[in-house]
């Protein structure tokens, strides 16, 4: 039973909740002595945890003696579990509920078979192995072809190995109301700049025919793909501002939608983004 129900307190609290959530969700328990409701409830979460055997961890924090915690999570009274993943509160419930709804509580927390697997699939993108990643993700669409966030991730990696065509067809096949969510949106900002780059030409010869002929939108839209795709969003960005003060209107304002591109690309976050709205807002104004 210990092997997956720890006491917690300040010391440990972020090494086995907020670290160790990132690997399986993690329950932490405020309970008290005082509390009779609380000696009902920890026993049977113990229980549980042996049971599922690390498909979650327990993590007990006396309240009383950890005050800064409990404040810190927001705990009004007792007993109150809150579950961690991913090093985030995702799920509660206070009272002593009965067995059966805690059994309901963790089949929503913990992953599924595909998800197991899905998870296993980010650290291996995360420590640079995306065959591995990829390989992973195929297994998970097995089991739960239904996972639109599976596919995605299968896309948003098949543009980092370059393979267009599949990550394509994966993304459009994802449900329109998936297509809108802001990760989906990320995904085909960076698809869609990989492919405007694919059959440009090397950036020197493009930097060459914009140096003869500055006007030449094209070539500065092609090279503006090719370095968001690379990765060099500021100087994508720069090309992109460029165009915009040259010819607003071409191609139905290509140039600005294709910066506002790189802005969802950036998930609207970072240095770059605020600076280069100010930028645009200078120009277009």
């Amino acid at each position: 039973m210990e092997q997956y129900s720890f006491d917690v307190d300040a010391g440990n609290f972020q090494q086995v909740v907020l670290e160790g959530s990132q690997q399986v969700p993690v329950l932490v328990d405020f309970w008290a002595e005082w509390c009779g409701p609380c000696r009902a409830l920890k026993p049977l979460l113990e229980k549980l945890a042996a049971e599922f055997q690390g498909k979650f961890i327990l993590a007990k924090v006396d309240s009383d003696k950890n005050q800064d915690i409990a404040t810190q999570f927001g705990v009004r009274g007792i007993p109150s579990v809150k579950a961690f993943f991913g090093g985030a509160i995702v799920d509660e419930f206070s009272g002593a509920i009965p067995e059966s709804e805690i059994r309901e509580f963790l089949k929503r927390l913990i992953p599924s078979p595909a998800g197991e697997l899905h998870i296993a699939a980010g650290r291996a993108r995360d420590q640079g192995n995306l065959a591995e990643a990829l390989k992973l993700l195929g297994e998970a669409a097995q089991l739960d072809a239904r996972n639109e966030a599976v596919r995605l991730d299968a896309a948003d990696i098949l543009v980092e190995l370059g393979q267009l065509d599949e990550a394509r067809r994966l993304f459009d096949s994802l449900s329109p109301l998936a297509r809108m969510e802001e990760r989906a949106q990320q995904v085909l900002a960076r698809l869609g700049f990989a492919e405007g780059g694919r059959q440009s030409g090397d950036a020197a010869g493009l930097r060459s025919r914009i140096a003869e002929q500055p006007d030449d939108m094209a070539a500065r839209m092609q090279l503006a793909n090719q370095l968001v795709a690379a990765g060099r969003h500021q100087e994508g960005l720069e090309e992109l501002l460029e165009m915009v003060r040259r010819d607003r209107a071409w191609n139905e304002e290509a140039a600005r939608k294709a910066i506002l591109a790189v802005f969802s690309l950036l998930g609207g976050l970072g240095p770059l983004v605020p600076e280069y709205r100010r930028k645009l807002a200078r120009v277009l104004n």
